[in-house]
């Protein structure tokens, strides 16, 4: 790899010392800058040719360089001779003008080491193209190597070959005197050109007379590049030392057997015995061999022959030649009347380029690209002619590759983008639109192509717009999403709302349709489908467009429209559309069709929707049931939705899964179990006195001087005894407790004395417990009723379970006890009560609520009841107190055991 690199710069140090070695110090290189090596020409293929460009006006020429190295050989005055004849070569070719000559683009120049000049851009010589490589680069580039000739060129060019002739012949009165393939140059576009004037001969008649020319004799001794080729050379140079047109004739005759032939002359000649040689030549010409014209096409085979006559005046002359049926080619008529363009009038040039899309395909591609490219985008410069010439330029883009399309076309198709007028170029690259898009690089498209659309959107011609909204559709999807959202949608909408023509508008809605499938869902539901509302025109054909629009945006399967639009905006548009009067039975059908399978979506959607929330809520429901119980199974986990949900229906699903959540990870309630503290250690509160202060406070009301009805016969309970002390009421101080009242019956005995159920006519009596179960005999001590003061002081602190009953000392009496019995009897009454004993009218049942002491109250008016309890799984009784309406009896329980 090393070693191939090394080579290569070396040949690139090599190639570039040459070109600085052989231009160094000559004139030209002021005003043009050397290139690369190309190729070779003129007399001894002595020139060598590169390209180059102008430094002021980068205008590309090809430079040809004569190193005087080649000829160190010789002596000084054969120096001379080469030098002089090489100059006159140059010199006439400078002062001659005519397209099939090389053009020169700047003089000869002289330094001290080369002879240089200027010239039109050249490809090579037709010496290099036939396989002679002489003075060629090492290595040979491959476009010389590879380069074949077709049959057009070959014909074009031998007829260019013979109009140079005759120009020279009829128009200067000039014999050539050297024409062969080395001084036949080949330029960048493909025409053949003549040059190699060093041996040239003029006529030394006047312009009117008959021309004769002067021939000098043959010295073999001067170099060959002081001598013409002798293989071209006509016999009567050699034999008779005479020449004149015919001479050149001659030439041309060996140069097309040259080019059929793979570059050989006719025959070869012996340069060190050439009179020996023409004599012998001479004889073979006067009866020349079917096998040596064999190659040579039959159409001018005859043609040829007679070129090759040893008599002159039998040989064609130039002007004939270009008459031969042989260059009555398509091909070769077509490049021919391309080069006379400029002599032709509009209407004549507009009437060759109609049929010239006919002829393009059967030319190759090299002879159309090269040659007759250039030819028509030189006519862009004539705005009236560009509508005729642009069709074929396009033409030929499409049998272009990219790079070719960027780097020929493209340049000169610029600035016709930006014509406006005549408005026929518009069309003409909009029916184009797919190939500009295709090829043309993406800036450029951004920059000239779209604007020339939005131009054509916006004309005010109707043809036009009608013309660019039935193309967009064909090059929609080569366009950009941006440019199509941002630029090309806009303008279409802006066409269809402010045209007043029906076609224009109706032709907007059928392209909007069309390009529905390259455009976003959304795009369509917030920008396309609200602006068919605003469209103000009703005639049948605007309506059924709307229809179509939204029935492809309805029934796409990258597209469709959500319910949510369906129920709010598309239906109702559409209802409203389908009874316009302007539509005809079919067309009300086909609305009709549309809005049903709306309707029809719809409804599945929304229906699939409900029913699938309605299963994840049962399935929610069912995990939190199962959570609670134990029992959740993985079969009960929600299933998928089959449908996709809106926003607001995810948070709110959220919500309650995550409440589900909440409900599932809550611990269970549990029953606390509170240990009664010891006798010993605790001391039970006397609430007492406070209930019996507060009693007194309630009985000083009004109905403290109402009438109390008297008990029921046997209805008395024993009071306490005399001994004992006596509580107040608030009424008769002193006062037993008494449970009959406002007209209710005692309860019937049986079963103890408070194990039956109680009834709406019998009230309950309770007798005093106590925690400790303190007998009967034991010392009477009025109770300590202070802790009860917290039932109706809220602010107070609440008092313990294990302290709300009052704690007598052991081996006391109290009249509370006396009256009621033990406390096992009491708490049998208790139960009796709290568990089955039905509230009055009015009066609430007993409140049981979770782990917390509540104070509730029973009746109403100036006589409430009131119930202390707390309560947790199972409700424990602690303190009870009840207040008869009848008698305004207080029965205070402290001593309650857990229900």
């Amino acid at each position: 790899m090393e070693s191939m690199l090394n080579k290569l710069k070396s040949t690139v140090t090599k190639v570039t010392a040459d070109v600085t070695s052989a231009v160094m110090g000559n004139p030209v290189t002021r005003e043009f800058e050397v290139g690369r090596h190309i190729a070779s020409g003129g007399p001894g293929m002595c020139w060598r040719i590169y390209n180059g460009t102008k430094k002021s006006t980068k205008q590309e020429v090809a430079v040809f360089v004569f190193d005087k190295k080649m000829i160190d050989k010789y002596q000084k005055f054969e120096k001379d001779q080469i030098i002089d004849s090489l100059k006159k070569g140059v010199t006439q070719l400078t002062r001659l003008r005519h397209p099939r000559l090389l053009t020169v683009q700047h003089p000869l120049e002289e330094s001290r080491d080369c002879l240089a000049f200027c010239t039109e851009p050249v490809f090579a010589s037709l010496s290099n193209v036939l396989g002679q490589w002489d003075n060629l680069p090492s290595p040979v580039p491959n476009d010389i190597k590879e380069y074949k000739l077709y049959d057009v060129e070959t014909k074009y060019g031998l007829l260019q070959m013979s109009e140079g002739l005759s120009f020279l012949h009829s128009g200067v009165k000039m014999v050539h005197g050297n024409l062969c393939p080395e001084n036949i140059i080949l330029n960048k576009s493909g025409a053949w050109k003549i040059m190699g004037f060093d041996f040239s001969i003029s006529s030394i008649n006047s312009s009117d007379a008959e021309p004769k020319y002067t021939c000098k004799e043959w010295e073999p001794n001067l170099p060959p590049l002081c001598l013409p080729n002798p293989e071209y050379l006509a016999p009567e140079y050699i034999l008779s030392v005479s020449c004149d047109a015919a001479s050149d004739m001659y030439s041309l005759g060996v140069v097309m057997h040259a080019i059929f032939n793979e570059g050989k002359p006719v025959f070869q000649v012996n340069k060190h015995d050439i009179f020996k040689s023409f004599s012998r030549q001479l004889d073979q010409l006067s009866s020349i061999s079917p096998t040596v014209l064999n190659k040579i096409p039959e159409a001018v085979r005859e043609h040829v022959k007679m070129l090759l006559s040893v008599t002159p005046n039998v040989r064609p002359d130039a002007d004939q030649m270009t008459k031969i049926p042989f260059f009555d080619d398509v091909g070769a008529i077509t490049l021919q009347y391309f080069d006379s363009l400029f002599q032709r009038d509009n209407l004549q040039k507009s009437q060759f380029y109609k049929g010239l899309p006919k002829v393009l395909p059967k030319l190759p591609k090299r002879v159309v690209v090269y040659r007759i490219l250039p030819a028509l985008t030189s006519e862009f410069v004539n705005p009236d002619m560009v509508p005729f010439v642009l069709p074929n330029v396009l033409l030929i883009a499409e049998e272009c590759t990219k790079e070719e399309y960027i780097r020929l076309i493209l340049p000169d198709l610029s600035p016709v983008f930006k014509q406006q007028e005549p408005i026929q170029i518009l069309l003409i690259f909009l029916q184009k639109m797919d190939l500009l898009l295709t090829k043309t690089p993406p800036e450029e498209i951004k920059n000239s192509v779209l604007p020339m659309v939005y131009r054509a959107l916006e004309a005010p011609s109707v043809q036009i717009q009608e013309l660019c909204l039935n193309i967009i559709p064909t090059f929609a999807n080569l366009i950009d999403y941006p440019s199509m959202k941002n630029s090309l949608i806009p303008r279409i909408k802006s066409a269809c709302l402010q045209t007043s023509s029906l076609a224009v508008r109706v032709n907007s809605l059928v392209c909007l349709g069309k390009i529905l499938e390259y455009l976003d869902k959304w795009y369509v539901i917030d920008e396309i489908l609200p602006f068919l509302q605003q469209i103000p025109s009703r005639e049948p054909a605007v309506l059924m467009g709307i229809l179509g629009i939204y029935k492809c945006t309805f029934s796409h399967k990258k597209l469709g429209i959500p319910k949510e639009h369906l129920a709010s905006k598309s239906l109702p548009h559409l209802v409203s559309l389908s009874i316009d009067n302007n539509l005809n039975l079919n067309q009300f059908n086909s609305f009709m069709v549309v809005i049903r399978d709306m309707l029809g979506r719809m409804e599945a959607e929304h229906k699939t929707k409900l029913e699938q929330l309605h299963i994840m809520q049962e399935q929610q429901s069912t995990g939190v049931n199962g959570k609670e119980n134990g029992s959740v199974t993985a079969g009960a986990a929600s299933q998928p939705n089959r449908m996709s949900l809106t926003l607001e229906e995810k948070q709110r699903l959220a919500k309650e899964q995550e409440q589900a959540a909440k409900l599932r990870n809550q611990q269970p309630l549990a029953p606390q179990t509170i240990r009664p503290a010891s006798t010993a250690n605790s001391q039970a509160k006397d609430l007492t006195s406070s209930l019996l202060n507060n009693i007194t406070s309630l009985n000083s009301l009004s109905l403290a001087n109402t009438a109390r009805p008297a008990p029921v016969q046997g209805a008395t309970i024993a009071a306490f005894p005399a001994s004992s002390p006596m509580v107040s009421n608030g009424f008769n101080p002193p006062m037993g407790f008494q449970t009959g009242g406002m007209g209710m019956g005692m309860r019937p005995p049986g079963g103890g004395l408070y194990g039956g159920m109680a009834t709406t006519t019998s009230t309950p009596n309770f007798g005093a417990l106590t925690q400790n179960h303190v007998s009967v005999g034991q010392t009477n001590k009025a109770p300590n009723m202070a802790a009860l003061d917290s039932l109706f002081t809220p602010s107070k602190p609440k008092v313990s379970l294990n302290q709300m009953g009052p704690t007598a000392a052991p081996g006391t009496n109290t009249p509370w006890l006396n009256q009621y019995g033990s406390a096992q009897t009491a708490q049998t009454q208790l139960q009796g009560v709290s568990a089955v004993m039905p509230p009055t009218q009015g009066e609430p049942s007993l409140k049981q609520h979770g782990s917390v002491t509540h104070f509730c109250e029973f009746g109403s008016g100036a006589f409430p009841l009131f119930f202390f309890c707390h309560t947790t799984t199972r409700a424990s009784v602690i303190g009870s107190v009840f207040t008869c309406r009848s008698t305004r009896t207080v029965i205070i329980d402290f001593n309650a055991k857990r229900m």
